[in-house]
C-alpha cells in the first residue's frame, strides 16, 4: 500500500502568525462581550436608581448634621444655612421662628457641633422627588461655662427634591427600642 504524495507547502505560506492571530480573535471576542456587558449596565435604570438614593442620602445626612450644628459666635451664618437645607413646613416654621430661637442660643451662649455616624434611605420615590432618610449622630454640645456633653441620637427626616436638589421638609427623631413611633 503506497500513501499518497504530501503536497508540499512552501514555507513562505506556512503562517508563523497563527497563534497571534488566533490571540487577536480571542480578545476581539473578549473586547466584544465586554462591551455588550458595558452598554447593558450603563443604561440599566438600576444605576440610576442607585445614583439618585446615593444623592438623597448625602443630601440627608448633610441637612441633618446642618441642624444639629449651631454656634452662638456665628448665628447668621448657622440659621442661614439651617433655612438653605430646609424646604416646605420645615423651612417656614425656621424662618417665622428664627429671630426667637436666635435670641435663645445668644443667650444661652452656647455651641453645638453634629457629627453623622451613617446613615440610611428607608424610603425613595424618584419620580415624585420623595424620600425618607434615618441618621445616627452624635451632638456634641459646650455650655458658656466650658462644661460639654455627647448625645447619641437617630433622626428621621422626609426629603424633597426642589429644583433637582433634595431638601429636608420635615425631620424629628426615631424611635428608640420598642416605643411606638407618633
Amino acid at each position: 500500500m503506497e500513501r499518497p504524495a504530501r503536497r508540499r507547502v512552501p514555507r513562505s505560506l506556512r503562517t508563523p502568525y497563527a497563534p497571534a492571530l488566533a490571540l487577536a480573535l480571542v480578545a476581539g471576542g473578549f473586547a466584544a462581550w465586554a462591551g455588550q456587558d458595558w452598554y447593558g449596565a450603563a443604561h440599566d435604570d438600576r444605576a440610576a436608581y442607585a445614583a439618585q438614593r446615593d444623592r438623597a442620602l448625602a443630601a440627608g445626612e448633610q441637612a441633618v448634621q446642618n441642624l444639629n450644628t449651631l454656634d452662638h459666635r456665628d448665628l447668621d451664618r448657622g440659621l442661614d444655612l439651617w433655612e438653605a437645607s430646609t424646604t416646605g413646613e420645615l423651612h417656614e416654621q425656621l424662618t417665622s421662628g428664627r429671630d426667637g430661637f436666635a435670641d435663645q442660643v445668644k443667650e444661652a451662649r452656647t455651641v453645638s457641633t453634629a457629627r453623622v455616624l451613617s446613615g440610611a434611605v428607608t424610603e425613595l420615590d424618584d419620580r415624585a422627588g420623595r424620600a425618607r432618610v434615618l441618621v445616627a449622630l452624635r451632638v456634641t454640645v459646650r455650655a458658656a461655662d466650658g462644661t460639654r456633653t455627647d448625645k447619641d441620637s437617630r433622626m428621621l427626616g422626609e426629603l424633597t427634591r426642589t429644583d433637582g436638589r433634595w431638601k429636608l421638609s420635615a425631620l424629628g427623631q426615631a424611635p428608640v427600642g420598642g416605643a411606638p413611633a407618633g
